[in-house]
């Protein structure tokens, strides 16, 4: 574990430098704040805060010389003690322009200040769209553009959005910050315009300089687009502040909150017990007890459908359920007084029917859910497809499907195949998802694909009168099982925004006490309704 995490802090150093040390400097000597400078001095001093979407482009568009972190920053963090979403652009990477995975990342922020009704603060310094690339960023649902109907939808659901305009801020991207409720700028570095000189020349013959243009002057003082200017961006982090202090509070949810005790065992236990080996055997109790408040744990059904474990609990003295993998090998009982031995990680008939149940109760009672998983899957195998896997398995994606509770899911070890939908994978709208660095997720296990795939290429080459001698075999299988392994990584599933990014375990407590609070500003709850359940 250790070697793990300090991988994961190597990472992080070297995302925090953007395009790097020469950029970072050429954008300084601007006068300018870098993206994560800009975050920290907006936030409340040494306040606790969470990033989304780290990792975020890592490793893609090499050809393009890379995206790192999307070529932008979003934290969720404390503005005079209140809860905002922070979206930084970050001018380091080319110019802050949007490449595909920057509007994925973009979105997410827009998705969770609107789950959770959440002020969003836009920090803008961007090049618009990376126009190599502008067939894959431009026209789609879910593309550029879904950012300013997202604007408006915002602004209709009445969520605080203010926006400042520290960079370049061109073309559609424009719309972003004056569709905002507040629009700053700041003088010299800022600005803002539809079309900048060099096309106005180009389509209108018009010469021109950027300033005059779309400068802070213009535009506070003729266009009266922007609302005020400020000479450096430390006055105009502060005029944001400033506002957000002036917001006035709306009814919560009010989830079960206490005061919190610390749980049993120090989170550093969990870098020791916690196997590295994906296929040894480990009893996720002993991790529970390193993130959930001493003595507040009530197992539900303790002794029935034990390869998962239901269970009431606090977290930082917030209420949850929490619905986890156990890892250990179990013995269930079964009529007639027979025995039958379950593996862990293994979703059966009995633990995907009581999961189904144990997640009704906590919609019913207001009570957010937690997802850890280390799942291989469901049984397979003639006696569980004759005990009805499937009609279980699917009552137990119904359930959770339709929860209307907040969700948050933490990939700790394996999330293969239909385990990762039913223990709330992305698709099952978790508020935020995060992976520790011992994850793996795929549609099965690195050795089960590359014996599968393995014998589809044998197959493939057999109709065409070809026959694989052993040593081929061995350097296909090689080949394969290389290709797969990279893309069972945490980190493979961070960078394409699968999960909210690769996180230190310790710090699951920290992001399921915000990620409650959070969830606690939207008053909003539906009706729990699971439709046909499958009996």
């Amino acid at each position: 574990m250790e070697s793990l995490l300090s991988e994961l802090r190597k990472k992080i150093e070297t995302l925090r430098l953007g395009g790097g040390i020469k950029k970072i400097e050429k954008h300084q000597s601007k006068g300018k704040l870098t993206a994560w400078e800009r975050v920290h001095y907006v936030l409340d001093d040494d306040s606790e805060y969470v990033e989304i979407g780290s990792f975020a482009g890592d490793d893609l568009y090499p050809e393009h010389g890379g995206c790192p972190n999307g070529g932008v920053v979003i934290v969720m963090g404390y503005i005079h003690g209140r809860l905002c979403i922070i979206v930084s652009n970050d001018a380091t990477v080319k110019a802050g322009a949007w490449f595909p995975i920057s509007a994925k990342k973009n979105l997410r922020a827009q998705e969770i200040a609107m789950e959770n009704h959440l002020p969003i603060i836009y920090l803008v310094d961007s090049a618009g769209v990376y126009l190599p690339m502008q067939d894959e960023i431009f026209p789609d649902k879910e593309h550029f553009g879904r950012i300013f109907r997202n604007n408006a939808k915002i602004s209709s659901m009445g969520i605080p959005q203010i926006s400042a305009i520290m960079g370049s801020c061109v073309a559609g991207g424009a719309y972003l910050p004056i569709m905002s409720d507040y629009a700053l700028i700041v003088e010299g570095t800022g600005s803002v315009f539809l079309a900048g000189s060099y096309l106005v020349k180009s389509s209108i013959g018009e010469v021109i300089d950027n300033e005059a243009l779309g400068g802070a002057t213009t535009h506070c003082e003729i266009s009266g687009v922007t609302d005020n200017k400020y000479p450096d961006d430390k006055s105009c982090l502060d005029a944001i502040r400033g506002i957000v202090d002036k917001f006035g509070h709306h009814e919560k949810t009010h989830f079960s909150r206490i005061e919190a005790a610390a749980p049993e065992r120090d989170a550093n236990y969990l870098y020791e017990y916690f196997p590295q080996d994906r296929l040894k055997p480990y009893d996720m109790n002993e991790v529970l007890k390193c993130i959930v408040d001493t003595g507040s744990l009530e197992e539900y059904k303790k002794d029935y459908g034990k390869t998962i474990i239901c269970a009431l609990a606090r977290i930082d003295g917030w209420a949850v359920g929490i619905v986890a993998n156990q890892r250990q090998v179990v013995k269930a009982k079964k009529p007639g007084n027979a025995t039958e031995m379950q593996m862990g990680g293994v979703i059966y008939s009995d633990s995907a029917d009581k999961a189904a149940r144990f997640i009704m109760n906590c919609n019913q009672q207001k009570i957010p859910l937690v997802f850890l998983q280390d799942v291989t899957g469901f049984m397979v195998g003639s006696r569980s497809e004759q005990g009805g896997i499937i009609k279980d398995g699917a009552k137990m994606v119904n359930a959770m499907a339709n929860s209307v509770v907040p969700k948050f899911t933490f990939v700790v070890g394996n999330s293969y195949g239909a385990g990762n939908y039913a223990m709330c994978g992305k698709a099952y709208d978790p508020r935020l998802i995060y992976a520790w660095p011992t994850a793996q997720m795929a549609v099965m296990s690195g050795a089960s694909a590359g014996k599968t795939l393995l014998q589809i290429q044998e197959a493939t080459l057999k109709a065409q009168n070809k026959e694989l001698t052993e040593v081929e075999k061995e350097e296909l299988l090689n080949k394969i099982n290389n290709t797969y392994q990279k893309q069972l990584s945490p980190y493979y599933a961070a960078a394409r925004l699968w999960v909210d990014g690769v996180i230190d375990p310790k710090d699951t407590r920290k992001i399921i006490s915000m990620g409650i609070e959070a969830a606690n500003h939207n008053p909003t709850m539906e009706r729990y309704n699971v439709g046909v359940l499958q009996t």
